[in-house]
Protein backbone atom coordinates (compact mmCIF):
# COMPACT_ATOMS: atom_id res chain seq x y z
CA UNK A 1 0.00 0.00 0.00
CA UNK A 2 0.97 3.70 -0.64
CA UNK A 3 -0.21 5.43 1.93
CA UNK A 4 -0.03 9.37 2.56
CA UNK A 5 1.63 11.62 2.69
CA UNK A 6 2.38 11.87 -1.03
CA UNK A 7 5.55 13.74 -2.58
CA UNK A 8 2.94 15.61 -4.17
CA UNK A 9 -0.51 16.38 -3.19
CA UNK A 10 -2.49 14.07 -5.54
CA UNK A 11 -4.65 16.54 -7.32
CA UNK A 12 -6.69 14.19 -10.17
CA UNK A 13 -8.50 15.84 -13.11
CA UNK A 14 -11.95 14.60 -14.61
CA UNK A 15 -13.46 16.20 -17.63
CA UNK A 16 -15.87 18.08 -15.33
CA UNK A 17 -14.15 17.95 -11.69
CA UNK A 18 -10.91 17.74 -10.25
CA UNK A 19 -10.71 17.33 -6.87
CA UNK A 20 -7.93 18.89 -5.24
CA UNK A 21 -6.18 19.86 -1.92
CA UNK A 22 -8.05 22.71 -0.26
CA UNK A 23 -6.28 25.59 0.02
CA UNK A 24 -6.95 28.91 2.21
CA UNK A 25 -8.85 30.58 0.40
CA UNK A 26 -11.13 28.04 -0.66
CA UNK A 27 -12.53 28.03 3.21
CA UNK A 28 -14.97 31.17 2.76
CA UNK A 29 -17.22 29.06 0.45
CA UNK A 30 -17.39 25.74 2.42
CA UNK A 31 -17.75 26.77 6.02
CA UNK A 32 -21.24 25.20 5.48
CA UNK A 33 -19.71 21.77 4.28
CA UNK A 34 -16.82 22.10 6.66
CA UNK A 35 -17.02 18.89 9.05
CA UNK A 36 -14.58 17.49 11.34
CA UNK A 37 -15.73 14.42 13.49
CA UNK A 38 -19.32 14.75 13.03
CA UNK A 39 -19.44 18.53 14.35
CA UNK A 40 -20.57 21.46 11.48
CA UNK A 41 -18.15 24.29 11.06
CA UNK A 42 -20.59 27.84 11.77
CA UNK A 43 -17.74 30.31 11.50
CA UNK A 44 -14.68 30.89 9.30
CA UNK A 45 -12.58 30.52 12.22
CA UNK A 46 -14.28 27.06 12.96
CA UNK A 47 -13.56 26.11 9.22
CA UNK A 48 -10.13 26.75 9.06
CA UNK A 49 -8.94 25.28 12.70
CA UNK A 50 -11.38 22.16 11.12
CA UNK A 51 -8.87 22.69 7.56
CA UNK A 52 -6.39 22.44 10.08
CA UNK A 53 -6.91 19.33 11.91
CA UNK A 54 -7.98 17.30 8.24
CA UNK A 55 -4.18 18.90 6.89
CA UNK A 56 -2.70 17.26 10.30
CA UNK A 57 -4.48 13.96 9.79
CA UNK A 58 -3.38 14.08 5.93
CA UNK A 59 0.50 14.65 7.06
CA UNK A 60 -0.10 11.54 9.81
CA UNK A 61 -0.91 9.37 7.08
CA UNK A 62 -5.03 8.85 8.30
CA UNK A 63 -6.69 10.30 6.10
CA UNK A 64 -7.04 12.54 2.28
CA UNK A 65 -9.20 15.35 2.04
CA UNK A 66 -10.20 17.03 -1.36
CA UNK A 67 -12.05 20.00 -2.72
CA UNK A 68 -14.24 18.92 -5.58
CA UNK A 69 -14.06 22.34 -8.02
CA UNK A 70 -15.65 22.61 -11.19
CA UNK A 71 -13.13 22.69 -13.87
CA UNK A 72 -15.80 25.13 -16.02
CA UNK A 73 -15.85 27.60 -13.21
CA UNK A 74 -13.07 26.65 -11.12
CA UNK A 75 -15.33 27.28 -8.14
CA UNK A 76 -15.03 24.43 -4.96
CA UNK A 77 -18.68 22.98 -4.88
CA UNK A 78 -17.91 20.12 -2.32
CA UNK A 79 -15.62 18.00 -0.66
CA UNK A 80 -14.78 14.45 -0.19
CA UNK A 81 -12.03 11.87 0.96
CA UNK A 82 -11.30 9.24 2.87
CA UNK A 83 -11.36 9.10 6.40
CA UNK A 84 -10.36 6.59 8.59
CA UNK A 85 -8.38 3.14 8.69
CA UNK A 86 -5.58 3.58 5.73
CA UNK A 87 -3.26 2.04 7.58
CA UNK A 88 -5.60 -1.42 8.08
CA UNK A 89 -6.29 -0.95 4.01
CA UNK A 90 -9.57 0.17 4.28
CA UNK A 91 -11.07 3.57 3.76
CA UNK A 92 -13.85 5.14 4.66
CA UNK A 93 -15.03 7.56 2.12
CA UNK A 94 -17.34 10.73 2.95
CA UNK A 95 -18.48 13.63 0.61
CA UNK A 96 -20.03 16.77 0.92
CA UNK A 97 -21.84 18.73 -1.41
CA UNK A 98 -22.90 22.47 -1.27
CA UNK A 99 -26.66 22.53 -1.98
CA UNK A 100 -27.04 24.57 -4.97
CA UNK A 101 -24.81 22.00 -7.01
CA UNK A 102 -27.10 18.58 -5.70
CA UNK A 103 -28.76 16.89 -8.61
CA UNK A 104 -25.55 17.57 -11.36
CA UNK A 105 -23.35 14.17 -10.99
CA UNK A 106 -20.97 16.22 -9.44
CA UNK A 107 -20.61 14.02 -6.06
CA UNK A 108 -20.72 10.61 -8.07
CA UNK A 109 -17.54 11.99 -10.71
CA UNK A 110 -15.91 12.91 -7.54
CA UNK A 111 -16.36 9.74 -5.78
CA UNK A 112 -15.58 7.56 -8.90
CA UNK A 113 -12.13 9.27 -8.85
CA UNK A 114 -12.01 8.72 -5.44
CA UNK A 115 -12.36 5.13 -5.35
CA UNK A 116 -10.23 4.37 -8.30
CA UNK A 117 -7.45 6.26 -6.85
CA UNK A 118 -8.24 4.14 -3.58
CA UNK A 119 -7.95 1.23 -5.45
CA UNK A 120 -5.41 1.92 -7.91
CA UNK A 121 -2.88 4.04 -6.35
CA UNK A 122 -3.03 3.60 -2.05
CA UNK A 123 -3.87 -0.30 -2.83
CA UNK A 124 -7.08 -0.54 -0.63
CA UNK A 125 -8.71 -3.91 -0.04
CA UNK A 126 -12.36 -2.53 1.45
CA UNK A 127 -13.63 0.84 0.72
CA UNK A 128 -17.04 1.80 3.04
CA UNK A 129 -19.57 4.54 3.84
CA UNK A 130 -21.84 5.47 6.18
CA UNK A 131 -25.31 7.22 5.83
CA UNK A 132 -28.09 8.30 7.75
CA UNK A 133 -30.91 6.60 6.98
CA UNK A 134 -32.99 9.39 5.89
CA UNK A 135 -30.35 10.24 3.42
CA UNK A 136 -32.14 8.97 0.39
CA UNK A 137 -29.71 11.18 -1.72
CA UNK A 138 -26.79 9.42 0.01
CA UNK A 139 -28.13 6.20 -0.33
CA UNK A 140 -28.80 6.24 -4.21
CA UNK A 141 -25.51 7.77 -4.59
CA UNK A 142 -23.46 4.83 -3.21
CA UNK A 143 -25.83 2.34 -4.62
CA UNK A 144 -24.93 3.77 -8.13
CA UNK A 145 -21.39 3.37 -6.88
CA UNK A 146 -21.57 -0.21 -6.49
CA UNK A 147 -21.69 0.04 -2.78
CA UNK A 148 -23.95 -2.69 -1.10
CA UNK A 149 -25.57 -2.19 2.10
CA UNK A 150 -23.81 -4.36 4.90
CA UNK A 151 -25.08 -2.95 8.33
CA UNK A 152 -27.17 -1.51 10.35
CA UNK A 153 -25.89 0.76 12.77
CA UNK A 154 -26.55 2.68 15.99
CA UNK A 155 -27.55 6.49 15.77
CA UNK A 156 -30.15 5.65 12.65
CA UNK A 157 -27.36 5.21 10.46
CA UNK A 158 -26.34 3.15 7.66
CA UNK A 159 -22.83 1.29 6.72
CA UNK A 160 -22.50 0.06 2.81
CA UNK A 161 -19.37 -1.06 1.40
CA UNK A 162 -18.23 -1.25 -2.08
CA UNK A 163 -18.35 -4.54 -4.42
CA UNK A 164 -15.57 -4.59 -6.53
CA UNK A 165 -13.73 -7.51 -7.90
CA UNK A 166 -10.25 -4.92 -7.27
CA UNK A 167 -10.85 -5.12 -3.68
CA UNK A 168 -9.16 -8.12 -2.17
CA UNK A 169 -12.06 -10.50 -0.59
CA UNK A 170 -15.10 -8.56 -2.39
CA UNK A 171 -17.68 -10.52 -4.52
CA UNK A 172 -18.06 -8.63 -7.97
Amino acid sequence: MKLPPYHIFPDIIGDKITIRQIQPSDINDIIEISFYDAIQATTSQQAIEMQDKINKDYIDGNSIHWGIVENETNKIVGTCGYYRGLDKGTGELGCVLLPQYQGQGFMTLSMSLAIDFGINTIGLNRIYATTNKENDKARKLLERLNFIKIADLEDNELEYELKHSSLTGSVS
